[in-house]
């Protein structure tokens, strides 16, 4: 009953009722586009392109397309181009004072940052186009230029479409236009690989629907670690100073910093991602390798997953360490007269709040780290290779992420309207970010 009045309250706000329409009719338009094939394209010799995207790397890239890399379709190079480009300027906004200003300008400024963002898109699909029509798709269509040209420029508008969509969603809709795309991309494949597994354990000698039900079940454990994983925080109490002005007293309350135990939230995994691309790159799409190479193709191997750990380690704490500055906490704290009880004002509140961000870090990354691999665990434990996509990494995440994010701004609707959340035992809480941000 609780779900149904929900829905009576969703239908009564109507802003909210709007919105979530809008959201429901860009993302019909999105798969639409999905299955529209690129003109000159071979349908009968797509086979081999989607064998070839069934497994390593280029299944990433197509789960991140919602299929329609293994389609050929005109959105065939989805919305990576421009995440590519978001983090690429991220960290000119690290190295360089030109775009350290940019960030620090306000509105303006974060204009100018999406502007460079859409010209260094449009460069990364110029170069992925061509790559794409004449690594991957091989002889599912041809590699003359009078081919080659106005295909790009196609895959080029398709992509930019797509991030028109998305950002007509977060202006019009419900959510983060560009994760809930990425997210709707994910959930398409879910029912084909569940059918997919449930058929197979169906029809296998060993353990069969107890099988499949102990994989639900362990899938459901690990979406819970997910979520706990998203939502973890540290708090750390924080005292205010008593202040008097005139006849009125400030001041004097205890408050919490909160200290995310994952900080960097996926980011860690798109960087390490975006590395783990360039072996599959040199290679021209060809999974034909052998030796190092073309066990850093494979996402099952030993090799890839070792070092795709590594990174996301290695990247978590480097993005952690930009991101959170203690320095600044700390001086922020003490402008207000803030301090943590036990705690000296200034270098010391500093140190200490390092401190605790080093100890959750690090689990955190771990953790992190153990997600994103989980896949290949799964895989090796009989999950069919469509299916062990959804037992962690990047997918995973995204759509506990964008989902908790989604319901959130729902819930929000709702209390505005002075109408029961969506749980009544607490409040939702998102990732304070998401991949578009990126």
């Amino acid at each position: 009953m609780g779900f149904i009045s929900t829905l009576q309250n969703i239908s009564k706000i109507e802003d909210l009722r709007k919105r979530l329409l809008i959201t429901f009719f860009f993302v019909v338009i999105y798969r639409f586009g999905v299955h529209i094939i690129l003109p000159g394209v071979d349908p009968s010799a797509l086979d081999a392109l989607q064998a070839k995207t069934s497994g390593g790397i280029l299944d990433i890239l197509n789960m991140f397309s919602g299929g329609a890399f293994a389609n050929a379709s005109i959105f065939a190079l989805g919305i990576m181009p421009y995440i590519s480009a978001s983090i690429v300027m991220q960290l000119l906004g690290m190295a360089l004072p030109y775009f350290q200003k940019l960030q620090r300008e306000g509105e303006s400024g974060r204009t100018k940052m999406n502007q460079y963002t859409r010209y260094l898109t449009v460069a990364i699909l110029l170069f992925q186009g061509p790559a794409y029509l004449m690594g991957a798709l091989g002889q599912a269509a041809p590699t003359t230029w009078d081919f080659v040209v106005p295909s790009t420029i196609i895959l080029a508008g398709g992509s930019m479409f797509v991030l028109w969509l998305g950002e007509r969603i977060t202006d019009k809709g419900i959510g983060n236009g560009i994760s809930f795309i990425i997210l709707v991309g994910i959930i398409a494949r879910l029912p084909h690989a569940l059918i997919g597994e449930f058929t197979s354990r169906l029809s296998s000698q060993a353990g069969g629907l107890i099988m499949f039900l102990a994989e639900i079940v362990l899938l459901l454990l690990i979406i819970c670690g997910a979520i706990l994983l998203v939502q973890g925080t540290r708090r750390i109490p924080v005292q205010y100073a008593k202040r008097v002005v005139g006849n009125k007293q400030y001041g004097g309350a205890r408050q919490y910093i909160p200290l995310k135990v994952n900080a960097a939230n996926v980011m860690p995994i798109i960087f390490a991602q975006a590395i783990m691309f360039v072996p599959i790159t040199l290679a021209g799409f060809s999974t034909e390798k052998t030796g190092f190479v073309g066990s850093l193709t494979s996402h099952d191997g030993v090799a890839y997953n070792v070092l795709f750990a590594l990174l996301i380690i290695a990247f978590t704490w480097f993005y952690t360490a930009v991101t959170i500055n203690p320095v600044q906490m700390a001086d922020e704290l003490k402008r207000n007269n803030g301090f943590i009880p036990g705690i000296k004002p200034g270098k010391k509140t500093a140190d200490y709040i390092d401190s605790i961000m080093s100890r959750i870090t690090f689990p955190g990354s771990l953790f992190l780290a153990l997600v994103a691999i989980l896949p290949a665990f799964a895989s090796y434990f009989g999950v069919s290779r469509e299916f062990s996509q959804f037992f962690g990494g990047t997918s995973l995440l995204i759509l506990v992420g964008v989902v908790l994010d989604t319901l959130q701004q729902i819930e929000s609707h709702l209390l505005m309207r002075h109408y029961d959340g969506l749980l009544k035992s607490g409040r939702i809480k998102g990732r304070s970010g998401s991949i578009a941000a990126y």
